[in-house]
């Protein structure tokens, strides 16, 4: 199934920036007030993202939801990251979804909306502009960007990833996710459902449907099966976009996250492999 039309400008970024619940443990473990501010290879890992999003041709301007009012006004580093023309900043609400749902709030409703999170440090603009392209090509109303599982694992075999495994292959998700029409904006609200139903896992998996479940269980649920089992439920066509490089697939969700991606910045190199410019 197709998706509806869309404009043809770029993309707006929604970057997530809040600490869950509490301080994160990255940022306990970095001593720094909120995950954002989390160095790597000496730079905040939000200006990292914001960085990759401002140089990407594909996207036109990012809005970023959290940290907090109160810790943004006592922290110069991110009032400076947040200062440019083309980056916004929102109070964020009291979980992911709610705070896609009201950040939506502030776009067009004919903007093609991408959504990846500050903890995304690896992120560069090749990813961004290629994960844009492909979905704007893909015919689709909402797409997932993601890697192969087994290529991730081979490059980063210190890295401990969660693999969807499907029938034909196991697939990293990329915390990239591209919203191409107005009709995808439905998708949050599937995502509020699931997340309010994280402490109830038989009715989240009846939100999910039982019989896709079982076949995923059994291992006979290919990715675009899962994809099109997906459509009744989002209110919107799903597709995924394959990312070429492992590190699409790495982010900071945890202290040992923290290590390993600041290990994986220095052995590449900040010239090899990252973009180095300052956003402005």
């Amino acid at each position: 199934m197709t998706g509806s039309s869309s404009r043809s400008g770029g993309y707006i970024a929604i970057v997530l920036a809040a600490d869950r619940e509490g301080l994160s443990p990255v940022a306990g473990a970095a001593g720094v007030s909120c995950k954002a501010l989390a160095p790597v290879a000496g730079r905040p890992m939000l200006e990292r993202v914001l960085s990759a999003l401002a140089q990407a041709r594909e996207v036109e301007h990012s809005l970023v939801c959290g940290p907090s009012a109160s810790i943004v006004a006592q922290e110069p580093a991110l009032q400076q990251l947040l200062g440019p023309a083309q980056v916004g900043w929102i109070e964020p609400e009291a979980s992911p979804s709610l705070s896609v749902l009201a950040a939506l709030e502030h776009l067009p409703e004919d903007a093609p909306v991408l959504l990846t999170t500050c903890d995304h440090a690896l992120l560069t603009s090749e990813m961004v502009d290629y994960f844009c392209s492909k979905a704007r090509n893909l015919g689709t109303d909402a797409v997932v960007g993601l890697a192969h599982h087994q290529e991730v694992s081979a490059r980063f075999p210190a890295t401990r990833r969660t693999a969807y495994r499907f029938s034909d292959g196991g697939y990293c998700s990329c915390n990239l996710f591209a919203l191409c029409t107005a009709q995808a904006r439905q998708a949050p609200l599937f995502w509020r459902q699931v997340e309010q139903l994280r402490k109830r896992p038989l009715t989240m998996l009846r939100q999910l449907g039982p019989a896709t479940v079982t076949r995923y269980l059994l291992g006979r649920l290919s990715l675009n099966q899962a994809l099109d089992s997906l459509v009744p439920r989002l209110n919107c066509s799903a597709g995924a976009v394959l990312l070429p490089w492992a590190e699409a697939a790495i982010d900071v969700d945890s202290a040992e996250d923290w290590q390993n991606v600041q290990e994986i910045a220095a052995a590449s190199g900040a010239s090899s492999l990252f973009e180095t410019s300052q956003v402005s």
